[in-house]
């Protein structure tokens, strides 16, 4: 069977499966997180190398306080945990997003710490997306290499292999994209690095979605024809 070397999670559908039963959005996240925290081992040492997840958005600010401070601590604690246990599996962690405000302060600190920590790790990589936004990181790309060829650092002309040195994090494609809860959508997810992805929109929300289930879609991986534009001779 073929691993993709970068698997992406949109990790959808946590509020709504607690609210089916009638619990809080609250809960749904921290299910949701009990189960990233399960699901993430199992990716990485199925020999994937690269797990990228879609933590929070910049627009995910726009929720209730209520719900926002809640994933905000869910981030803080998960993250001190998540950080310990990967570093003892060699996994190196990494953050994409914008390091300010409205971020927390300690949260920041805190990312600074884990990636100062696991920074030396080779086994694989663990890409946490937090105030994340896939065209804002494209512009911030582009107006770091704006700033480099006005001051003479860098010349023309960009390639995409420069460009992609130019993002929150210099990493691979993305082989297979992941979004649970049946929502057919990137919502601003690495738009560069998803260019082309396979697509995979299981109905299932997250915490819900186990190890099989990842299997089932490392099947559905394997049958596409993944062909990047050229066509196959027979």
């Amino acid at each position: 069977m073929k691993i993709p070397k970068h698997v992406a999670f949109i990790l959808d559908g946590n509020g709504r499966w607690a609210q089916e039963r009638g619990l809080s959005r609250s809960k749904g996240h921290e299910e949701g997180y009990k189960n990233l925290r399960t699901l993430s081992k199992y990716i990485l040492n199925k020999g994937v190398k690269v797990f990228s997840i879609y933590a929070f958005s910049t627009e995910n600010f726009g929720r209730s306080k209520e719900e926002v401070d809640v994933l905000m601590n869910l981030i803080l604690v998960g993250v001190k945990k998540y950080a310990k246990e990967l570093a003892e599996e060699n996994i190196k962690i990494v953050f994409s997003g914008i390091r300010g405000y409205p971020l927390p302060k300690e949260i920041i600190t805190v990312m600074d710490e884990v990636e100062e920590k696991t920074s030396n790790n080779t086994r694989g990589i663990l890409n946490i997306c937090l105030n994340y936004d896939g065209q804002q990181e494209i512009v911030d790309a582009s107006n770091k290499l704006v700033e480099e060829v006005n001051n003479g650092t860098l010349k023309l002309p960009i390639t995409k292999d420069i460009f992609n040195k130019y993002l929150y994090q210099e990493l691979p494609p993305i082989d297979l994209l992941i979004r649970t809860s049946a929502e057919n959508r990137l919502s601003g997810f690495m738009l560069w690095q998803a260019s082309y992805a396979e697509f995979y929109f299981p109905k299932t929300y997250f915490p819900d979605f186990k190890e099989k289930d990842f299997d089932i879609a490392l099947e559905e991986y394997n049958k596409r024809d993944r062909r990047f534009g050229k066509i196959k001779e027979d």
